[in-house]
């Protein structure tokens, strides 16, 4: 059931960077109040639930809390009502989006891209309702693997070479004459389809995706449809606080991430964007931030960990994280474990390091050997060469590198 009430619209516009179209619809003329050219004129007017879109292109595995913020923003349309329509872009994941991008994308598989749609799915879990009369899921090669040739020029015809070198990554790419292949102009104008063969009314997005938002208001018109309004969702910074959360950047916070992990990296946000991450990854009133910085921290890690891991397991990931930082013992069930069966003895705590996947090989963790950053069960490792020659010597301790990445060993 629909309900429209200023409160439901303060909670879906909560932390949107922009809405287009956004003109102030005219009361004194009764058309143009009509026209649908602002979101909360036309939730007032409105007798039906709308359409609310969001696509995704399963190119990798991982999803992490910046990818949550349009799915967190898709659940409140949810929750007021409104019918979720989840993209699985299985079909222009084999193109890639060419967004932010220096060079042409690694085309995919088919198998690959429907691995990765299954491991997005189950990381959404925790963010969407997924009950089939709130959420309707559908994959874009349902409509555009069946595109003929009369039909992609009809939708080529329908933007100038000009109006897709205007998009920021093709500018950038034709000025420093990097390459720009045909295929690539197509994605924005597939994407934009999808908004054509689902009926959107609303499109969400990263402040990235303007531009493709765009253009599925101008196809939506041309095939005689209402446009959608597009909504826009900010990036995240990541841990750092500087730069924008990414895995290759290892500022991340991964939603599959085991509820340590993502404790320990979340109680120690920078406080410059710590409301940032109250704002865009928590429903909590912005005024019950605690004033206290640190139990601020506490109170964000606690948070998120309970959304994806559940009460108990943030719980237990505090009290682990307490004891691991003052070098006490560790009695919660929140650290993944290492099974030393896959290990070979005699051992070395480098080897160790690599094979649990602390440490990206030997040479890295050696170097975190060095840097002080490796404890063994709270004490320090100092010695590179440091031998183990079997299991027994090893089970049931905690691995630790840096002070947010455990291993328990068994």
């Amino acid at each position: 059931m629909m309900n429209n009430n200023l409160t439901d619209l303060d909670w879906l516009l909560r932390g949107t960077v922009e809405i287009f179209p956004n003109r102030t619809p005219d009361r004194s003329n009764a058309e143009l109040a009509q026209q649908r050219e602002n979101l909360g004129a036309w939730l007032e007017q409105v007798q039906r639930p709308l359409r609310v879109k969001l696509g995704i292109d399963p190119t990798g595995t991982d999803i992490h809390l910046g990818h949550s913020i349009p799915f967190r923003k898709l659940r409140a349309f949810q929750d007021a009502g409104h019918q979720a329509v989840l993209i699985i872009g299985d079909f222009t994941a084999r193109i890639g989006d060419p967004t932010g991008k220096s060079e042409v994308r690694k085309q995919l598989t088919d198998e690959q891209v429907q691995a990765n749609a299954q491991t997005y799915l189950a990381q959404l879990k925790p963010v969407l309702d997924f009950a089939p009369d709130r959420l309707e899921v559908r994959y874009n090669s349902e409509w555009l693997s069946g595109l003929d040739l009369g039909k992609i020029l009809e939708l080529l015809s329908t933007m100038t070479v000009g109006q897709m070198l205007a998009k920021e990554g093709f500018a950038n790419r034709y000025a420093q004459e990097t390459p720009i292949f045909l295929h690539e102009f197509l994605y924005p104008l597939m994407q934009g389809y999808d908004s054509v063969a689902v009926q959107a009314d609303v499109e969400i997005g990263g402040t990235d995706q303007k531009f493709n938002l765009a253009v599925g208001r101008d196809l939506q018109k041309h095939f005689g449809q209402q446009p959608q309004f597009g909504l826009l969702m900010p990036i995240l910074l990541g841990t750092d606080g500087v730069q924008k959360m990414s895995k290759s950047l290892h500022n991340y916070v991964g939603m599959n991430e085991d509820a340590l992990s993502m404790y320990a990296k979340l109680e120690k946000t920078p406080d410059s964007i710590i409301q940032d991450y109250f704002t865009l990854l928590t429903g909590l009133p912005l005024d019950q931030i605690p004033p206290n910085p640190r139990d601020a921290q506490k109170l964000l890690a606690t948070m998120i960990v309970s959304q994806y891991h559940g009460a108990a397991a943030a719980a237990s990931a505090q009290q682990d994280s307490i004891a691991l930082v003052g070098g006490g013992s560790v009695a919660g069930d929140s650290i993944p474990e290492f099974n030393l069966t896959e290990a070979v003895f005699p051992l070395r705590v480098f080897q160790l390091l690599a094979v649990s996947g602390l440490c990206s090989g030997s040479n890295d963790a050696k170097r975190q050997i060095q840097g002080g950053a490796v404890k063994l069960d709270g004490e320090a490792v100092s010695d590179v060469d440091l031998a183990f020659d079997s299991v027994a010597e090893l089970q049931g301790k905690v691995l630790q590198v840096g002070k947010k990445r455990f291993r328990r060993l068994c």
